[in-house]
């Protein structure tokens, strides 16, 4: 567990020395241990879920100015936005979306395996958070997109089926690679006869389409995110007053962490996108952007990107963060900081 104290934020551990009050330390990082998982998991699937409702349309965008080739449909973020809603409806934002719900359960899996190996670590006497907090992202990334993928390429299929009309009257059939017919054709139908094609095309391994290139994506960006979250929650709290809510500086390091990350990763995101749409191999996808796009790889999507991880960033991190102080043993209840 870490304590707060500004006098001794190199240890992690510390007091609250108010003049006149009585010796009490804060916990700053509430470790697996100390939750009450009864509580703890279905408030986080609530919280995650909540995030995932508000938040699904930045993702449907970035995944559709992803595919898309150069600027054929979209000119941005926010053109794409005015465009999708003007001829697809508001419901267009949410194409895809119960399928892509599912990660809810992915998400279960993630904190579990996160949380687990920074108590295993610590158990094995490394104690040094960034550390952790590297080793946790990577292996709770691994457990997460092995859960979640097939769910994600088929949500992925959905989101640009929007686009397909308009990309096929150009012969563009990369929104639409598939060929599935949507003409009065209801989202359930549509999603079984995604499903069915991917299956009759490549079999089981069809719905791993694009795993090597998500872990090649998610375990690098989840890894980062958590050492930079670790890394701007410290300079953070050494930075503020003693005052400050520490569930502000969490939330202030969050939305840092998901810029830089963004920043980082984009083109493995990008690639990710393409191989799991497109259908292409890692090489190929490679090949392709780089002579389509040259250095457009390093900012396609990118507004997008960072504008839903920052805001995303921010909502969980504010969500999960309060879920496990709202769920921690009664015995700690008295000494968290929040």
């Amino acid at each position: 567990m870490t304590f707060l104290s500004s006098s001794t934020m190199g240890t992690g551990m510390g007091v609250a020395t108010t003049p006149g009050a009585k010796v009490q330390p804060y916990i700053t990082t509430i470790e697996w241990e100390m939750l009450d998982k009864r509580r703890f998991y279905p408030l986080s699937m609530c919280s995650s879920f909540t995030v995932r409702c508000f938040l699904y349309p930045l993702t449907l965008i970035r995944t559709r100015l992803q595919v898309q080739h150069q600027n054929a449909l979209y000119k941005g973020t926010f053109d794409a936005y005015r465009q999708i809603s003007k001829t697809e409806g508001y419901r267009g934002l949410y194409r895809g979306f119960w399928i892509s719900a599912f990660q809810v359960v992915s998400g279960v899996a993630y904190v579990s395996t996160y949380e687990g190996v920074r108590h295993m670590l610590d158990s094995n006497g490394i104690k040094d958070t960034k550390v952790k907090a590297l080793v946790g992202g990577s292996c709770a990334s691994v457990v997460g997109q092995t859960v979640i993928v097939p769910f994600d390429v088929i949500s992925q299929h959905l989101m640009v089926l929007g686009i397909a009309p308009r990309a096929n009257q150009g012969g563009d059939m990369t929104a639409n690679p598939l060929a599935i017919n949507t003409e009065g054709r209801t989202k359930f139908q549509i999603s079984c006869d995604i499903t069915r094609t991917i299956y009759q095309r490549d079999g089981l391994r069809g719905f791993y389409r694009g795993y090597v290139a998500a872990l090649c994506n998610y375990v690098p960006s989840s890894a980062s995110w958590w050492t930079f979250y670790c890394v701007y929650q410290e300079l953070g709290t050494a930075a503020v007053p003693e005052s400050t809510p520490h569930t502000a500086v969490q939330c202030c390091a969050a939305v840092m962490s998901g810029c830089t990350t963004s920043l980082l990763t984009n083109p493995l995101d990008l690639i990710r996108t393409r191989v799991q749409v497109q259908r292409r191999t890692i090489p190929d996808t490679i090949r392709v952007l780089w002579e389509t796009e040259r250095f457009n790889i390093f900012k396609k999507g990118l507004t997008a990107r960072m504008t839903s991880s920052c805001i995303y960033s921010l909502a969980v991190i504010f969500g999960y963060e309060t879920v496990k102080k709202m769920s921690v043993l009664p015995q700690y209840k008295s000494s968290v900081a929040w």
